[in-house]
């Protein structure tokens, strides 16, 4: 086994950075992404990453993390820092929380790995309420009934990265050479040699029927709306947009499962039943994430911003006629081709306040993706990041994304603020990697289901805007949540089962 760097440049490295990446490279071609998290996930918390393209091809790279070397959970009034001996913390919540994981990751010198776009850094969620923080005009619900953080992460030490083109897998320690660089790093090739003794145990998980076709016919459970309050919810919003107060509004409602399962059977289902661009579990002790999101909230890297807003739906057909019909019923829809020209104009103004002038345009431009049961109108933005500005900026800049909430963005959350019952927490929030290098990727949590104390809560919106029909708008937040649901009875029959 080969480790990298070795002990003569690793010293010379500590000379002039804070954090080194040591580093083993290994054939994976006995190993997959899910059998991998299966035997290392033990030790929470845990993510593993991975992402479909097109909608058929799996994308080059899949991060799994464990073994933090600290975490931060942020409440309304209070925030845990536990450190990775165990030591627990506890502070005042700063006004921006966020900036307790920018000063962990911003402006670290970094000695990275060559060819990987991250390898280390902060990886959570920020939830939708943080967007309090940065505009306090807008209200929090009084409710909160899943009390989650509203910004959690871990800040990394043990990182696998699956490379599927070459079929290699990277085992990196994320090490602070500290006062005693030699004894960091024996510590750190201590750690890739465990992971490793880890890693050839035979996996947890068993093969599993995952043919959703087989499901039984179930209708989704009741939201946390009727279909006549939602419906009046949204003639109200008209009444707004009527009155000049919001151009757009994305209404949402929650639906509750109980749900005995894994969440690593959840996420095998999903990935089953919806592969997308951003497929991720995300387990804590307190609580667990899992979601495929179609969505990039906004992606930096060396420099360059990309923000992708979709929006416009309709469902999937039973065939390739149909879908081709419902194409063409979606791009010559004007309500829907003019809601997403708003959110395409929302998501260059909010990039334009960090990034150089002029470097903003198009690349793409309302193009039709499909997924597993519906289709939404795509077009992809770009610019350059001002040299002034950092990852950090860029989030705040951009949260949270127009599609989930609106435009005007204040107002249309105060109005969400003032129908929606309940706080959304990872809802419409972004979850992601900023890298020690100052790479940053984050999707928006939708397709998302937070479990917690035995219960699946999922979350479905739709966008109102002047002429929306109240039927079709509850109907699209049923079509959007059917996948999760689904996904979440197909987990139920392959726990523990074996075919």
């Amino acid at each position: 086994m080969t480790i990298k760097p070795d002990i003569s440049e690793y010293l010379e490295l500590s000379l002039n950075h804070d954090v080194i990446a040591v580093s083993t490279e290994l054939t994976a071609d006995s190993e997959t992404p899910l059998s991998a998290y299966s035997k290392l996930s033990q030790k929470k918390p845990a993510f593993l990453f991975e992402s479909v393209v097109g909608g058929e091809q799996v994308s080059r790279f899949s991060f799994l993390g464990f073994s933090a070397n600290k975490t931060f959970s942020s409440y309304k009034q209070e925030t845990e820092i536990i450190s990775n001996d165990g030591k627990i913390q506890k502070i005042p919540t700063p006004d921006d929380p966020l900036k307790l994981i920018e000063n962990e990751v911003h402006g670290i010198r970094y000695s990275g790995i060559n060819g990987k776009r991250f390898s280390g850094g902060a990886v959570g969620f920020i939830g939708y309420e943080y967007a309090n923080r940065i505009e306090p005009s807008i209200p929090i619900p009084r409710k909160d009934d899943l009390e989650m953080p509203i910004v959690f992460f871990m800040i990394t030490e043990l990182v696998l990265i699956f490379d599927h083109a070459r079929q290699t897998l990277t085992i990196c320690a994320n090490v602070t050479p500290g006062e005693k660089p030699a004894d960091s790093y024996n510590d750190a090739c201590k750690k890739i040699k465990e992971t490793l003794v880890l890693l050839s145990k035979p996996t947890l998980i068993k093969p599993a029927d995952l043919d959703f076709s087989k499901l039984p016919e179930k209708s989704l459970p009741m939201g946390n709306f009727s279909k006549e309050e939602f419906e009046g919810l949204v003639d109200k919003t008209k009444d707004y947009i009527r009155s000049g107060d919001v151009i757009q509004t994305v209404l949402s409602q929650r639906f509750s499962i109980p749900f005995s399962g894994q969440p690593i059977n959840l996420y095998r289902a999903v990935r089953a039943i919806n592969p997308s661009p951003y497929m991720f579990i995300l387990e804590t002790e307190d609580f667990s994430i899992v979601g495929a999101s179609p969505e990039v909230h906004v992606r930096l890297h060396e420099g360059d911003v990309l923000i992708r807003p979709i929006a416009g739906t309709r469902p999937r057909g039973t065939n390739e006629s149909e879908d081709k019909k419902l194409e063409m019923d979606l791009l010559s829809d004007e309500k829907e081709k003019a809601e997403h020209l708003m959110l395409v104009d929302l998501a260059r103004n909010d990039i334009g306040r960090v990034c150089q002038t002029g470097s903003i345009h198009a690349a793409e431009y309302m193009s039709v993706e499909r997924y597993s049961h519906v289709m939404h109108i795509v077009s992809q933005v770009l610019g350059k990041l001002s040299a002034d500005k950092n990852a950090f900026d860029l989030m705040r800049a951009t949260f949270p994304a127009g599609t989930v909430s609106g435009a005007p963005k204040v107002r249309a959350m105060q109005i969400i603020a003032e129908f929606e019952k309940t706080c959304r927490n990872a809802y419409a929030g972004a979850l992601g990697y900023f890298g020690f290098e100052g790479n940053h990727d984050s999707c928006i949590a939708i397709r998302t289901a937070i479990i917690k104390e035995s219960i699946i809560s999922l979350q479905a919106g739709a966008g109102i805007v002047a002429d929306s029909c109240p039927e079709k708008e509850f109907q699209e937040t049923i079509n959007k949540a059917k996948g999760m649901f689904q996904a979440a009875m197909l987990a139920e029959q392959i726990n523990n089962l074996s075919i």
